[in-house]
């Protein structure tokens, strides 16, 4: 009993220890984000203030009026850009990971291993290759070929996302539904992919936020478009208006929001669906 009451205080000294290191190194990592939003609520005057402000006291809207006047048509074609990535994503990587957790085709490691081996290449690179290729086929400026780039970035790793979550679906229901007359298409659309919610939740988030975020591919092959992302909207807004912070930080924040809100949303279904494959009974 006594040795009890004498490490149960040790046990909590060192939680609070933890806790507050832990709400510490927070603190540190997100001060950039609250500067944004302070920053995104300064006036143009008060912005060179000497020390600077830590909270806006004279704050104002001036930033985000100006996100709704002259960049709302860069965050509608991220989103276009988005939400085409993920479909296409889904649609080229849940089958062939069906067919290497399942199907057993041959030379499955070897593809698996160069699956690992493309996620490697300099995005650079990536983007080089593809403007040559759009020169030819006329898809420069174009929203489906940012739409393809970007998808090249997640199918890697949505093929081994899948791949590791369907390994784990009993094989005992796809015997079934072959015993049933259900062919590989049919055993894949009404079982496999409804088992496997959480991978395609998490693979539909990855590629939303790689294509969201992209600048390498955006700025090589839709630089100049009628069609341009709001990453392009961003480092144009820098150049043509180096002197308004309020409304560079403010477009920051409005373009983090629907990345922020979908992670938020799908975070039990991504924790599930990263560590799909780690545990084999």
């Amino acid at each position: 009993m006594t040795g009890i009451a004498i490490s149960t205080p040790q046990r909590r000294n060192r939680t609070w220890v933890k806790t507050t290191v832990g709400v510490l190194l927070t603190a540190v990592m997100l001060f950039p984000v609250y500067w944004m939003l302070n920053v995104s609520f300064t006036r143009d005057q008060d912005m060179r203030k000497s020390p600077p402000s830590l909270f806006p006291a004279h704050g104002t809207l001036e930033g985000y009026r100006a996100v709704l006047d002259q960049q709302l048509p860069y965050l509608g074609t991220s989103l276009v850009i988005g939400l085409g990535t993920v479909v296409l994503t889904v649609a080229l990587a849940a089958p062939a990971g069906y067919a290497l957790a399942k199907l057993r085709p041959r030379g499955g490691g070897v593809l698996s291993f160069l699956l690992l081996v493309a996620q490697m290449v300099p995005g650079i690179i990536m983007a080089m290759g593809f403007y040559a290729i759009y020169l030819q086929l006329g898809l420069l400026q174009s929203v489906l070929g940012l739409i393809v780039a970007d998808s090249t970035l997640a199918v890697p790793f949505a093929v081994l996302i899948f791949t590791a979550f369907m390994s784990g679906i009993p094989g005992e229901l796809i015997q079934a539904a072959q015993m049933d007359g259900a062919r590989a298409l049919r055993t894949f659309w009404s079982i496999v992919l409804p088992m496997s919610r959480n991978a395609v939740v998490t693979v539909s988030l990855f590629a939303f936020l790689w294509s969201w975020s992209d600048f390498v591919f955006a700025s090589t092959l839709a630089n100049g478009g009628a069609h341009e992302p709001i990453t392009l909207g961003i480092y144009h807004y820098i150049g043509n208006n180096n002197q308004q912070w309020n409304a560079i930080m403010a477009t920051a924040v409005v373009a983090s929001l629907p990345a922020t809100v979908i992670l938020v949303l799908a975070q039990r279904y991504v924790a599930a669906g990263v560590t799909a494959g780690a545990v084999k009974d």
